[in-house]
Parts: C-alpha cells; sequence; structure tokens
C-alpha cells in the first residue's frame, strides 16, 4: 500500500470542506445540551442519509443517539462524535468580551460542534474512499449524546452497542495537536444525594424539626476529612444543589448536593463512592434524617492502545503543521489577552513542560500551536470522558487537534467566541484527515486490527469491563 489513499482522501475531504463547515457552524448555533441535541443530531443523520449511509437512531433510551452504517463484514469500524453544548454559555461569535446571546442559554464551549462534525466527515470520506476502491469491511458514525454531565456512551456501551466493534476513533478540540494517551483522564462518577427531613419553625419549636441541610453540610465534612486518606490522583467536587429553602427561621426539611467523584480507575472511584455512601449514612444518623442515593453518571477510565497511538501519530505528521495565516495569529493573539489571569498561569506551566526552559518563552509568544507535542508529554489532563467506557469493550485510538488560541480554556466562553472561526475549522478538517487516514489503514492492513486488540487485552490485564453505571438507570435531564 502506497501513501496515495491520504492524497485521494484529503481531496475528498477538500472538495467538500464547505458542507462540514456549514455543519459544524449551524450546530454551534444550535447549541443544545445534554440529551435535548434534537436539531443537531437531525442535521447529521440528514447529512449521511444523503451521502448513502443507513440510519438507526433513538438508541438506548436516548432520543438523539443513532448509528450511520455503511459497507458490510470485517473490520467493523466505529467513529465517535459528539454535539451537545454546555449550559450558561451562551456568547457571540469572535468577541473578545463577554457578548451573551440575547434568549440563548447554552454555547458551545467544549468544541462538540467541530467533534461531531469531523468524525462524520472522516466517515463519509471513507465510504467514498471505499467505493472507489472496492474496499470491504464496515464504518460507523455514532452520533453520541450527553457527554457533557451524563455519559451518554456508557448507555451506548451498556446496552451491547459496541459488541461487534473492532475499532474506535474519535478526537477532541484542544489548544494543541497530539495524541491523547489513556493516562490524561479520570473515571469519574456523579452522584446525588439528598436527604430528608423534618421541618418546622426554628424559633417556636427547633426541637421538632430534623434539618436536611445540617446533614448535607455534616457530610461535606466527612468528605473534606476522606480527602487525607484516598490517593493523590483521586478528586472529589461537590455543589449543593439544594440548600432548602432562603428563610432562616424554617428548618429544611429537604437538602441536596451533588458529587462529581474521579480516580485513575473506574474501580477506585467505585470504593471511593462506596465510602461516600456511608458517610452520607452516618449524617442522616446523626441529624435524624434519611438519605436517598442517586447516581446519574458514570464514565469509566481510558484504556490505552499502543498500536492504535503509533498509527494515529504517524498520520498526525501527514497533517501538521496546517499552517495559519498571519491574520489568524492576530485573531488568537487577541483572545489569548482576555483569557483568565489563572489560565495564563496554566499556559506557563504548559509551555514549560512541553517546551522546557529553551523554548518556553517562544511558546508563550506562539499564539497557535501548529506542531506536535510528543505523545508522551504529561502536561496535566485530570478531566473525564465517556470514550472510556467505550475504551474497554473496544480498542479506541484519541488525538487531539488544535483549534483554539494556546491557553484557551474549554468550557469558558472563550472557547465558545472562537468556535466559528477558520482556526477551528482548519483544525477540525486537520482532525477528520486523521481519522480518515488512520481509518483507511485499518481497513486495508488487517493485522493492524489484530495487533490493535492484542495490545487492548494486555493493557486490560484480565480485567473486565465493571459497567458503572447503576442497571436501571435510564438517560434524563437532571
Amino acid at each position: 500500500m502506497g501513501t496515495d489513499f491520504r492524497a485521494a482522501i484529503s481531496e475528498i475531504l477538500e472538495q467538500r470542506t464547505g458542507e462540514y463547515t456549514k455543519i459544524s457552524d449551524t450546530i454551534w448555533g444550535y447549541a443544545e445540551p445534554r440529551f435535548q441535541e434534537r436539531d443537531s443530531s437531525r442535521i447529521q443523520q440528514e447529512y449521511l442519509k444523503s451521502r448513502g449511509f443507513s440510519i438507526r437512531a433513538d438508541l438506548a433510551g436516548e432520543e438523539t443517539a443513532f448509528i450511520a452504517e455503511y459497507g458490510s463484514g470485517k473490520p467493523v469500524l466505529a467513529l465517535l462524535g459528539e454535539f451537545d453544548a454546555l449550559s450558561s454559555l451562551q456568547q457571540e461569535a469572535d468577541q473578545v468580551t463577554r457578548c451573551p446571546i440575547e434568549g440563548k442559554d447554552n454555547g458551545h464551549g467544549c468544541g462538540h460542534h467541530l467533534l461531531g462534525t469531523a468524525s462524520l466527515a472522516a466517515a463519509d470520506a471513507l465510504k467514498a474512499y471505499m467505493e472507489e476502491n472496492h474496499l470491504s469491511g464496515t464504518i460507523r458514525y455514532y452520533g453520541c449524546p450527553a457527554e457533557e454531565n451524563a455519559g451518554g456512551k456508557a448507555y451506548l456501551v451498556r446496552d451491547g452497542y459496541f459488541d461487534d466493534c473492532d475499532i474506535a476513533l474519535t478526537w477532541h478540540p484542544y489548544t494543541m495537536n497530539k495524541v491523547m494517551k489513556g493516562g490524561f483522564h479520570l473515571a469519574n462518577f456523579r452522584v446525588f444525594f439528598t436527604f430528608h427531613g423534618i421541618s418546622s419553625h426554628a424559633a417556636g419549636a427547633p426541637e421538632l424539626g430534623r434539618s436536611a441541610l445540617d446533614a448535607v453540610e455534616i457530610m461535606d465534612i466527612g468528605v473534606n476529612y476522606m480527602r487525607e486518606h484516598m490517593i493523590d490522583a483521586a478528586r472529589v467536587h461537590g455543589a449543593i444543589t439544594n440548600s432548602g429553602g432562603i428563610a432562616p427561621n424554617v428548618i429544611p426539611s429537604e437538602a441536596q448536593i451533588l458529587y462529581a467523584i474521579r480516580a485513575p480507575k473506574v474501580t477506585q472511584v467505585q470504593k471511593l463512592f462506596e465510602r461516600m455512601c456511608d458517610i452520607a449514612k452516618g449524617a442522616a444518623l446523626i441529624t435524624g434524617t434519611t438519605v436517598e442515593i442517586k447516581q446519574v453518571a458514570a464514565y469509566s477510565n481510558l484504556v490505552d492502545n499502543e498500536t492504535l497511538d503509533n498509527l494515529i501519530q504517524e498520520n498526525l505528521e501527514h497533517v501538521i503543521p496546517v499552517g495559519f495565516t498571519e491574520e489568524e495569529l492576530a485573531y488568537a493573539k487577541k483572545f489569548q489577552q482576555v483569557i483568565t489571569e489563572l489560565d495564563k498561569e496554566g499556559l506557563k506551566a504548559i509551555a514549560a513542560n512541553i517546551g522546557g526552559k529553551e523554548k518556553r518563552k517562544e511558546l508563550l509568544e506562539t499564539p497557535l500551536w501548529d506542531f506536535i507535542v510528543d505523545k508522551n508529554s504529561a502536561y496535566g489532563g485530570g478531566g473525564s470522558t465517556d470514550v472510556g467506557d467505550v475504551s474497554w469493550v473496544v480498542p479506541v485510538g484519541h488525538v487531539y487537534t488544535n483549534c483554539y488560541a494556546a491557553g484557551t480554556a474549554l468550557h469558558s466562553w472563550q472557547a465558545v467566541a472562537q468556535g466559528k472561526a477558520s482556526v477551528a475549522h482548519k483544525g477540525m478538517m486537520a482532525a477528520a484527515r486523521v481519522l480518515a487516514y488512520t481509518g483507511a489503514e485499518l481497513l486495508m492492513k488487517p493485522e493492524l486490527v489484530e495487533q490493535a486488540k492484542a495490545d487492548w487485552k494486555e493493557e486490560l490485564d484480565g480485567e473486565v469491563y465493571p459497567n458503572p453505571l447503576p442497571k436501571d438507570l435510564k438517560p434524563s435531564v437532571w
């Protein structure tokens, strides 16, 4: 197999770039939150159906989930896409000051409008290349809802939609170009602890009341003490979602706290969760209340795959640098000037980690990082992704491409503002090329698929998917 396949696939993508850009920008405008991405899902389904893909929709209890499929037989190659937005991040495009869009509540601060579109584009280009070259195999685009806060892919995994896949590929918009290795993301549970007490007048009859808010506060104190006795890499974050009311003279009968529980492995999160359940029960016992515990999401850790990492790295080297114009560099520089002081400090740390003393200053003066970061570099991480759940049942390859000014934080209005810029579009199409090139090699070299599977089994070392979602849990908006 020569290198002509890359040129052929690149030409297909180039011819359709305008269509992909329009889809991405349209989804940016929809900005629909988890499990409500109806228009975003529809526009992708309509496009892929027009390209000859068969569509299965409304999967695993997720109205907006779908699979677009072409081909037959092995290997079955999955391309993962997302399209959900984030709440309270509405923002005008290209504006370097906070400019919420009137009538909008959400914004694409994590780049999922780009993410889903690039994976769709890769599937589209692969189909065309397969037809032209009479290649066998099956390609699927997975339209995955609710990556943010709900872990939509975990439901698809639980219900068996990846059981016959051989390989899955995905990407994420970021501020650099890099193979994403498994250790950079943490497993994560989201759990509500709701306490029920007895309301009474706080002055007239305090002895009759049992404060649910006291229970929440005591639980949070217990969790704080637990932090000393958990591994350094674990994280627990809490938000009181119901304080029981605003009247200080009324003992609250109900109060609630939501926790995100993270650790490098899903089995470690499970143990922390069990300890926190005991703390909650203790808080209820102390306060004379009862507690209702509801887990609403679970993200497993990413299982790394050396074969896919190396294959993606090779194809990334055929795509980067993309070549940014002087206008694009100036655009990015404007956004670097309006990121938060904490993000500026974070950028300094990342630049030092990646470039060392010699190149740190140069990197800080470069608004767009149009180079490949060493895939073994440790530069932070600490977030979570439901791609991890997929990686427990099928080998997964994952890549970042640069779509934002260096230092831009995801989940920020600054990221939303840059989401329709030419820089973001270039990063999106770079990702589409990497995914499509990698997919083509896997289709044409079955030995790579088998090698990736062998790596996957070795990495798991006998462990099986712990399926962290409760069996009776259904996707829901909360």
